[in-house]
């Protein structure tokens, strides 16, 4: 349970994305194998499929950050109060 709206830790987001990065390229190393014992056949397609697919989503998975939370937006002030010059 979260008692603030702040985002998470940089150092534990950054790290959930380097797992995920490592999971999604070596399925897709797991691919290059799978196509090489196969040989010929549907499976080579599939296996040579996910082996060009995979480092396109690993990528874009990589690169997403954790979302925003919702309410930690800036509020612009209320017209009562002055700027300061």
């Amino acid at each position: 349970m979260r008692i603030t709206n702040a985002p998470g830790n940089r150092r534990d987001d950054l790290n959930k994305r380097r797992k995920r990065y490592l999971a999604s390229m070596s399925l897709r190393s797991i691919c290059f194998v799978g196509a090489v014992i196969v040989g010929s056949g549907p499976f080579l397609w599939v296996f040579l499929a996910g082996a060009l697919v995979l480092p396109y989503i690993a990528v874009v998975v990589a690169n997403s950050a954790a979302p925003r939370i919702e309410g930690t937006e800036l509020i612009a002030p209320e017209p009562q109060y002055r700027e300061l010059r």
